[in-house]
């Protein structure tokens, strides 16, 4: 980035106000050299489906000039205004604006240098509602009441129990959700507002189940201000950090009080799309009854840690004791006094060992690779708190407001971000980070030193958020043994050194496999194929293979695979990109053009 000149005649607002209308200008005279010309050499566009009908990111004036070559006479956008005062730090103008496209209406985010002149360095574009197609709120709620005399009247719940009994009789959803943790729930909300017909089917009996079945301590490893789902926050006495079954009774209450169509009870056994009809055929199970159901859409939900790895070990088929993935684990009630060996070391092996441990097990943790640790409490105070906080909060930084300033920060140069953070959390905890190393934990703070978003980000693995099972490992209250497994015994755990581990029960806490496994199982390998990996970047970081993507492998967004999407990701995500996939689907159940720009390539399949 060039050194920025003190310009001190020119206030903020001065050099925001004057850069956009220069942007509006331009674009509004169909100068696309003068445009782009507006942007650094080094400069990133994100935008969010209000250009592209697509999450993209382009980057360096020629980026930008591709992106409005292809986009610009179709968007039309016009009225670029200053939403709220700018303000210039380092020699950095932050700049919220907003805009109107042909289509709707839009947010942004622009950060300003001085590199010969005002130019971007970065800038968001996000579209935030269809003109015409509004979602029901404030002034435009719904009344409910129907005054009169109707001797046809019908409540409100008998109006939804018919809704509900016609799906699949007289009735095709638009958009069929496959999968109802809080992915499919967020997007089921945000469509049900927008008066989108869909429904969110879940094999499990009741919203929630997903997580009251896992083991007893597991929480939200993430803060409260972090996790709301739309519409409805979390009443502001909730935990810090939830107990599963909380979130489980605030899932199915959300489900109820949001009038979610949900389908629970009900698997999803095989789907098919033709493409001359421009739609899906599903076959679901419904309480054991058979169920056709024809939708435009379908949606992938299962969610980015949903689709099991379970290793197969030479031996697994004589080992004795009980073998578990853990997300079969029930906890730990029933192993007091047994040895248990848990194979892996990120937030579910540290989780289950910490459980275990308490209710009496001996435990070893088997550590096959290097781990980025982060402390609950420094990851809320230093690396999220200026967004996701009371702090935060104070300051005039609302969810929305810090959903989009963490949506700008373009994935390409996020890490210089990051980095200055998790320094500081590593000067914090050095005491804690050295006990681990002299316990024999492999600790790294991701390839590049990013910390713990960009692991997420780049694999979905490979961390643990500390909420204090680590202290057990740098105790030595759970024994850690670090290698690859080369067998099992009858009654033990082999590794390649020799190692033999006792054991009568194997957790497997192995991690997931890529979304795309699961259209495998309904629809077809070829499909599978076809559409490619989900998740990560491209970084050519480990488990991240390049080329580099600019975004998350085929996550709310189209995919090379024509009416079929992918939801998925923490409580965060599914509050935020719900809206950017709900508004493309709204868009095309409302027959308006969405011409996609810059599909996503395959490069890797799973």
């Amino acid at each position: 980035m060039t050194t920025t000149l003190d310009r001190p005649q020119l206030t903020a607002d001065d050099i925001a106000m004057r850069w956009l209308q220069d942007f509006e200008s331009a674009l509004s005279r169909r100068d696309i050299p003068a445009a782009a010309g507006l942007f650094a050499t080094d400069s990133y566009w994100r935008d969010l489906v209000s250009f592209t009908w697509n999450l993209k990111t382009v980057e360096n004036p020629d980026g930008v000039t591709d992106l409005l070559t292809h986009n610009l006479d179709r968007v039309s956008p016009e009225e670029f205004e200053l939403s709220e005062p700018a303000a210039t730090a380092d020699g950095v103008t932050e700049a919220w604006f907003t805009f109107t496209t042909s289509v709707g209406r839009g947010k942004g985010l622009v950060r300003l240098i001085d590199e010969d002149g005002v130019k971007a360095w970065t800038m968001l574009t996000s579209l935030q509602e269809i003109a015409g197609h509004e979602e029901p709120r404030g002034t435009r709620r719904v009344k409910g009441a129907e005054h009169g005399v109707d001797p046809e009247r019908k409540s409100w719940s008998e109006k939804l129990a018919e809704e509900d009994d016609a799906w699949g009789k007289t009735a095709d959803p638009y958009i069929l959700v496959v999968g109802g943790g809080q992915g499919g729930i967020a997007l089921g909300a945000r469509l049900r507002q927008l008066g989108v017909p869909s429904l969110v089917i879940d094999r499990w009996e009741r919203p929630g189940d997903q997580w009251r079945s896992r083991y007893k301590s597991l929480c939200l490893h993430d803060p409260v201000w972090y996790d709301h789902l739309p519409y409805l926050k979390f009443p502001d006495n909730w935990p810090v950090f939830a107990p599963k079954d909380k979130i489980a009774d605030w899932l199915e209450f959300y489900t109820k009080v949001m009038e979610i169509p949900y389908w629970s009870s009900t698997t999803a056994a095989s789907a098919k799309y033709d493409e001359a009809a421009g739609r899906w055929t599903v076959e679901v199970d419904r309480n054991g009854e058979k169920v056709t159901l024809r939708p435009t859409h379908l949606v992938m939900a299962t969610g980015m840690s949903g689709k099991p790895n379970i290793p197969t070990f030479p031996g697994s088929d004589i080992f004795k004791g009980e073998q578990q993935h853990s997300s079969q684990h029930p906890g730990p009630d029933a192993y007091a006094g047994k040895k248990v060996v848990v194979i892996g070391s990120n937030n579910s092996a540290f989780d289950i060992c910490g459980a275990l441990y308490e209710n009496g097990a001996d435990v070893t943790m088997v550590q096959r690779s290097s781990t980025h640790i982060v402390k609950s409490d420094s990851l809320v105070e230093i690396a999220m708190g200026d967004l996701y906080s009371e702090r935060a909060l104070a300051n005039g930084v609302t969810t929305e407001k810090a959903d989009l300033i963490f949506a700008s920060l373009p994935y390409r140069i996020m890490h210089e971000f990051q980095i200055p953070l998790y320094d500081q959390i590593k000067e914090a905890d050095k005491d804690f980070y050295q006990r681990m190393e002299d316990a024999g934990f492999d600790l790294d703070f991701g390839d590049d030193e990013s910390g713990l978003f960009l692991k997420y980000l780049r694999r979905g693995s490979g961390y643990y958020i500390d909420v204090g099972s680590a202290e057990l490992v740098a105790d030595g209250k759970v024994k850690l043994s670090k290698g690859q497994v080369d067998h099992l015994t009858e009654d033990a755990v082999i590794l390649s050194d020799g190692t033999e581990l006792p054991a009568d029960l194997v957790v497997y806490a192995t991690g997931y496999g890529s979304m795309n496994g699961w259209v495998a199982d309904l629809v077809d390998q070829e499909t599978a194929d076809k559409v490619g990996k989900c998740w990560g970047l491209g970084s050519e970081t480990t488990k991240d293979p390049g080329p580099w993507e600019g975004e998350q492998r085929n996550m709310w967004k189209p995919t090379q695979q024509e009416n079929l999407w992918f939801m998925g990701g923490n409580l965060h995500q599914a509050r935020h990109y719900s809206l950017y996939l709900a508004l493309q689907l709204k868009a095309r159940h409302e027959g308006i053009d969405t011409p996609v720009y810059g599909l996503q390539e395959v490069h890797h399949l799973s």
